[in-house]
């Protein structure tokens, strides 16, 4: 949970965290050859890239001081995407250790709103350091040009400062959650600083990223009380090979700036062969997830059985139709995961009520 993480990062989760809004730009039809960057990286593609920034604020943020609206948006909170996909592994761990205790409904959403207030401050530190660390990086990419350090409305100074400060506020979420959970949430910290480091040297930076954005699939069991490792362990796997999935689509968007840029990511590495290796992941995390299941007693709920087979077609649908040569889908195809989690969160909170009433 406390990691930050698109899961918002640039990770772009380069350092990608799930949580970018693509720009709309001329980019060749599907199945055409790419664009060179450089044909895309002009005046106008920058100014166009402002006018979609100020567009993207949405109704909130942009109704925020002037001057706080560049630190709003080095949380990404005008794109909660990344938010989201963080906290949806904590509800899963949350929802299911409360199971296995006969928690009250009240403790377990207190639960829930500490972990969701968590996601947001350790996503807004993760994307913070993800662009303090790539402000270089970023001005490269069309779509992350007009990101404040990139565009230079926020300095290094005034971030690092911010990063503290989110840091401190998620530390002091993890300090009012049992003692258990302090250390083992604090062991995701060093990932997520160095995380944006990752495109650097190795191909896989989405290993990084996912080790972080699935952390709440762990944390969630002493949260509640509880250290089942046999449904941890295979629930930690799933929620990492479904973020190894979802990212990799999501650097699809940026593979020809982030080539020319000298960044590495899954999407360069594994290139046409992505889709077969997507596949490959998607069956054993269907795999871990159902194991996870039969580990922690709740294979035969009604609402898991329902739950999981949503999930399961919607994943499978997606990265079928998902066209990874159109930046446009691809974001279309990772923001598709936000209603794919939720609907198994909805899922194992429907099984929790009804073993709540006594009805399982």
């Amino acid at each position: 949970m406390f990691l930050k993480c698109g899961l918002a990062w640039r990770l772009p989760l380069g350092s990608r965290v799930p949580c970018k809004r693509f720009i709309s730009y001329t980019f060749p039809r599907p199945n055409s050859k790419l664009a060179h960057p450089k044909e895309l990286f002009t005046e106008e593609g920058r100014a166009k890239a402002r006018e979609e920034r100020i567009k993207g604020l949405g109704p909130y943020v942009s109704k925020l001081p002037e001057k706080l609206i560049p630190y709003a948006e080095l949380m990404r909170l005008e794109k909660p995407v990344g938010t989201w996909l963080l906290y949806m592994p904590c509800t899963w761990s949350i929802t299911v250790a409360a199971m296995q205790t006969g928690a009250p409904i009240t403790s377990t959403l207190t639960m829930l709103g500490l972990f969701g207030a968590g996601a947001i401050f350790a996503r807004g530190a993760g994307c913070t350091i993800n662009d303090l660390l790539d402000r270089n990086l970023d001005n490269k990419v069309i779509r992350s040009v007009e990101r404040p350090l990139a565009s230079g409305r926020v300095t290094p100074t005034q971030a690092k400062i911010f990063f503290v400060f989110q840091t401190a506020l998620s530390a002091g979420v993890l300090l009012m959650l049992p003692s258990s959970c302090f250390w083992l949430g604090f062991a995701s910290f060093p990932i997520v600083c160095t995380y944006p480091l990752f495109k650097r040297f190795t191909y896989y930076p989405q290993v990084a990223l996912s080790s972080c954005f699935a952390w709440g699939a762990l944390l969630g069991f002493p949260a509640m009380g509880v250290m089942d490792v046999p449904t941890m362990i295979p629930l930690y796997l799933s929620s990492f090979l479904w973020c190894m999935t979802y990212d990799t689509i999501y650097a699809h968007q940026d593979k020809v700036f982030d080539k020319s840029a000298g960044i590495k990511s899954t999407a360069l590495k594994w290139g046409k062969h992505s889709k077969k290796i997507m596949q490959g992941m998607s069956v054993a995390q269907v795999g871990m997830l159902y194991l996870a299941a039969f580990n922690g007693g709740f294979l035969a709920g009604p609402g898991f059985i329902a739950g999981s087979a949503i999930f399961t077609y919607r994943l499978f649908n997606m990265i079928r139709k998902v066209n990874l040569n159109d930046p446009k889908d691809c974001w279309r195809a990772f923001l598709s995961n936000i209603n794919s989690g939720l609907y198994l969160t909805a899922a194992l909170f429907f099984d929790f009520l009804l073993g709540s009433f006594g009805l399982i």
